[in-house]
Order: structure tokens, then C-alpha cells, then sequence
């Protein structure tokens, strides 16, 4: 018979100062997301990627659905402060449109391949995401929206490129191929490089931006 002394301890987490329980255990859940959807993120997954029980996890986030809503939060707005830094608002500070486009797909690039899961939530809203999040998504691609905008204008101003393009059009444009660039980098890792994504980038932007020889 076995005797209490002699049964296996039971592990118990290091206690955490509850903010860094709670950042501990989103970044479990974005790790846990690999290969997952969404709706299959489970708290045990989650306790079984950071090596806690799963009480644990209660004692931070009272249910499934607040440690989503958080998760969502937090890296919706992460990737905000990689745009807008990586974003420019104008050509100054550049050698020329092409390469103040072109930088700044590269730097998005890299960001989403350096966190791809991050991205794959705000790229492509998760099946059954809350209106909440949704409406986040909306709100921070407007304001991506308005800056590349300003980007194109001051393209417009100082490089008019063939036919003088409308820089309100070629915000949209500009901003809806970054987004299909990462979308790809994270679905097809192995097909493409972010060199190679960024190399088409530069390629497109360079004749598009480039002003037209006399």
C-alpha cells in the first residue's frame, strides 16, 4: 500500500503577481493557437503550454471567453504599434516612393513572420471572433488606412507616377497588397521568403510610383 509520503507531489505554479500571470498565460494561448482555430482553444491547452493548472488560469481570467477577449485585445494592439511604427506619413526621409513603400512592406513582412499567429488573428477574423473584436479591426484599419493615404499623397506630390494616380485610390491599393503579402507569407511559409514577397513589392511599386521618363 502506498503511503501519502510516498505519492507524487503535485506541481504547483511559482506565484505571479497577477499582471504577469495574465501575460504569461496570453502568450500560452497564442502559442497554443498554433495549428488551431479559434473556437479550439481550450484552458487546457492553454495550462498545458505554460505548465500550470489550469485553476491557475481561473485565478486571472474568470472564464474561456475573457482570456480570448484579452488575447484578442492585447495582440490586435500589438500589431497597431508595429504598423505605426513601420508606417510612414510621407516620402521625407526617404530616397524615393519606391523605397519608402518598399521599407515599409518589408518591415511588415518581417513583423508577421516574426509573429504569425498574431497576425493570422488580425489578417483573417477568426470564425465565430466577438462583434467586439470585429468592430477593433474596423476602427485600426481606418487608421492604417488614413496614414497610408497621407503616404500616397505626399507620393502624389513629390513622384507623380504614370497618369498621375489618385492618391486616395493608391491608399487603398497600397495598404490591400501589404495585407495579401502577409496573408501569404503566413499560409504559404514555405513558398515564399519575406525577401522574395518583399522583392515583388518593390518590384510592383517601381512601376507603379516611379515617375514617367519624358
Amino acid at each position: 500500500m502506498t503511503s501519502v509520503a510516498d505519492r507524487p507531489r503535485r506541481k504547483y505554479a511559482p506565484r505571479l503577481p497577477p499582471a504577469e500571470r495574465r501575460e504569461q498565460v496570453l502568450d500560452a494561448a497564442l502559442a497554443a493557437l498554433h495549428g488551431r482555430s479559434l473556437d479550439d482553444l481550450s484552458m487546457e491547452s492553454v495550462a498545458a503550454q505554460a505548465g500550470i493548472a489550469k485553476p491557475v488560469i481561473y485565478s486571472v481570467f474568470a472564464t474561456r471567453d475573457d482570456m480570448i477577449v484579452s488575447l484578442l485585445g492585447r495582440e490586435h494592439e500589438r500589431g497597431l504599434t508595429q504598423i505605426e511604427a513601420a508606417l510612414p506619413l510621407s516620402v521625407s526621409g526617404h530616397a524615393d516612393a519606391v523605397t519608402a513603400y518598399t521599407r515599409t512592406v518589408d518591415a511588415f513582412i518581417r513583423a508577421v513572420v516574426a509573429a504569425p499567429e498574431r497576425w493570422r488573428l488580425i489578417l483573417t477574423v477568426p470564425e465565430h471572433a466577438p462583434h467586439q473584436y470585429r468592430d477593433d479591426l474596423r476602427k485600426g484599419r481606418r487608421a492604417v488606412l488614413d496614414r497610408t493615404k497621407s503616404l500616397a499623397m505626399s507620393i502624389a506630390d513629390e513622384a507623380p507616377g504614370p497618369g498621375d494616380l489618385d492618391p486616395v485610390l493608391l491608399g487603398h491599393a497600397m495598404l490591400s497588397i501589404a495585407e495579401m503579402l502577409g496573408r501569404i507569407s503566413i499560409a504559404s511559409p514555405d513558398r515564399y521568403t519575406p525577401a522574395e514577397l518583399t522583392a515583388f513589392a518593390t518590384e510592383l511599386a517601381r512601376r507603379t510610383l516611379q515617375p514617367a521618363r519624358p
